[in-house]
């Protein structure tokens, strides 16, 4: 009776180790693309391990690849996937060079993504878009998506924080620090805080991307925040 209480522990100890196992969150790079595909690479991290939470991630980082891939009103597209935007890209490409068969500059779009940091309370992802139409340059937009590693569910940047004023405060010194030339800006008097906010292994990373706060030749403007000076605003924990 004992060696079977013992072996029933033993096993039971195994599939419990087996499951968790089967439940950790992973990333994997993935490649998407479709036939006939000339204009548009993608690599992207996905997430898979545990459904509900991959699922939630990979949903978020599909929304975010659809809407770079659009041409024209956003209210008019009616893409469902990356692979249904992929095709349609291409098409806009064929139907503008058939319009204007003297254009000699090609279509492009590149999206590239790596997971910047992960920890059992935070997720942070980040993506860069490269899109050219034929224009004079090309854009480059970089995007930092925050999850809830518990849930997979995305944390805007406001929830980040317990304290959203004194963090601005605390940024805004970094910004000054970084930004020497405040000519350049837009609003030199008027600071505000990045659409991109995103958990890295040295703090926290702010990042203005081209023309959210200054003109094209400035290019983005990112600087880190170090956690120790940080931690008592932070919602989500920086510990491993």
């Amino acid at each position: 009776m004992t060696n079977n209480k013992y072996f029933f522990l033993v096993g039971f100890l195994l599939f419990f180790l087996a499951c968790k196992e089967d439940s950790e969150l992973l990333f994997s790079e993935v490649n998407i693309t479709t036939d006939n595909n000339s204009l548009v690479e993608i690599n992207i991290p996905k997430a898979f391990g545990d459904d509900e939470i991959s699922n939630n991630i990979n949903t978020e980082i599909t929304n975010f690849l659809i809407s770079q891939l659009i041409i024209g009103d956003a209210d008019s597209n009616t893409s469902k996937s990356v692979e249904e935007s992929i095709t349609t890209f291409n098409n806009e490409y064929n139907s503008f060079i058939s319009n204007f068969p003297e254009s000699t500059l090609p279509w492009e779009a590149q999206i590239d993504g790596e997971v910047m940091f992960q920890s059992e309370q935070v997720i942070s992802i980040s993506l860069s878009s490269y899109l050219n139409t034929g224009g004079a340059h090309g854009i480059l937009q970089i995007a930092f998506l925050n999850f809830n590693a518990i849930t997979g569910k995305p944390v805007e940047n406001k929830n980040l924080f317990n304290n959203l004023d004194s963090f601005k405060s605390i940024a805004k010194t970094y910004f000054d620090n970084t930004v020497e030339d405040k000519n350049t800006l837009f609003e030199p008097d008027n600071f505000v805080l990045p659409a991109n906010i995103g958990y890295s292994e040295d703090g926290l990373i702010l990042l203005y991307n081209v023309y959210e706060i200054a003109p094209y030749s400035t290019g983005t403007i990112e600087f880190t925040i170090p956690y120790e000076e940080i931690d008592s605003v932070l919602v989500l924990d920086s510990s491993r």
